[in-house]
């Protein structure tokens, strides 16, 4: 830890990515880039860090987003809660862009208490000309070191914007603006490196305690036109524990596959989510067969303003610390209910 007097200590932990990527030494199968470089070597690239916060690097793993698992975040969220015990303000992770919406929103539920977890990447990497990774990264630490930033829970800032995990999705292939929470809009901005909070989100309740090292396996499915069952019905056979749905609209599926879903809703969580990422699942509106009120009463469980992969996150952990159908259907109740009401309005600092 280097000590600078007055300065948040603040530890930025690496996990590889597009921030951390390059083709020195040789590149992939293709001769592209690759995650070579630690928190060390990022932070040292960004000079302006030494007058925000006093830093920490750990380099946690060092691969593509995808190739993260549960059990990573999982072994991250302790190492994250570790510092905290040991005083440290504020924690940042780098990481690929591809699985942030998942891996932030895993660490909102898994790290407990006031302090802010900010987790930034990168959309071009650094071989390219206006790479953004160190724009982002000295972001990431301003808010990480401010107070403002402390009740917010798990953060993600790319593009000079903050966003709250819960609601944060990316909408782009290769876009820098590609992070967008699009029911509620970003927590707030930078401006001249100050973060600037236009309005506050209160803590998650229902979250799961306790999570194991094991995680089940939970299935993720999306409604296409003129789907048919044929998924559904080898899901449990597979081996899932839960399944997931993204449905139509406001929460709607073929009706001819309401029978296959209400059968495995009697024995496993499913989780009703709409896939288009937006919004709040319907519970009251249609009436239909296959509509959510027809499938809410065959035992689905509404998942909300959670999307279908921040949803399936949710369903793994809750799973992982024992948690039975009924446990699962009160836990999202609960997140929903407390994510539902913000705290206020008003700019920080």
């Amino acid at each position: 830890m280097k000590e600078q007097a007055g300065l948040p200590r603040v530890t930025i932990f690496s996990l590889g990515g597009t921030i951390a990527s390059t083709n020195t030494g040789g590149g992939g199968a293709a001769g592209g880039v690759t995650p070579r470089l630690g928190a060390r070597e990022l932070a040292e690239a960004v000079p302006q860090l030494q007058e925000v916060a006093a830093l920490e690097t750990v380099a946690f793993r060092q691969v593509a987003s995808g190739d993260l698992t549960v059990q990573d975040l999982i072994a991250l969220a302790a190492e994250i809660t570790t510092r905290f015990a040991a005083g440290v303000a504020g924690v940042v992770v780098t990481q690929g862009t591809d699985t942030i919406e998942e891996t932030s929103f895993a660490l909102d539920l898994l790290v407990r208490g006031p302090r802010p977890v900010v987790v930034t990447g990168a959309m071009r990497n650094p071989t390219l000309a206006g790479p953004d990774g160190s724009a982002n990264l000295l972001a990431a630490v301003q808010v990480a070191a401010a107070s403002a930033a402390v009740g917010l829970g798990t953060l993600v800032v790319l593009n000079d914007e903050i966003h709250a995990a819960r609601f944060v999705r990316k909408t782009h292939t290769s876009s820098p603006a590609t992070f967008r929470s699009l029911t509620v809009g970003p927590l707030g901005w930078i401006a001249e490196g100050h973060p600037r909070i236009a309005f506050r989100v209160p803590a998650l309740e229902g979250v799961p305690s306790s999570v194991g090292g094991e995680v089940p396996a939970v299935a993720l499915l999306k409604c296409a036109l003129g789907d048919d069952s044929r998924f559904i019905a080898q899901v449990e056979k597979l081996g899932y524990a839960g399944l997931v749905l993204e449905g139509f609209g406001g929460g709607h599926i073929p009706g001819h596959v309401v029978p296959a879903l209400a059968d495995l809703a009697t024995r496993l969580p499913v989780v009703l989510a709409s896939r288009t990422g937006g919004g709040e699942m319907l519970q009251e509106t249609y009436g239909f067969p296959g509509s959510e009120r027809d499938l809410l009463s065959r035992g689905l469980i509404p998942a909300g303003f959670l999307d279908g992969l921040k949803a399936r996150i949710l369903v793994s952990l809750l799973l992982a610390s024992g948690a039975d159908l009924a446990g699962v259907r009160k836990a999202f109740e609960q997140v929903n209910a407390s994510a539902s009401a913000a705290d206020g309005v008003g700019a920080g600092s």
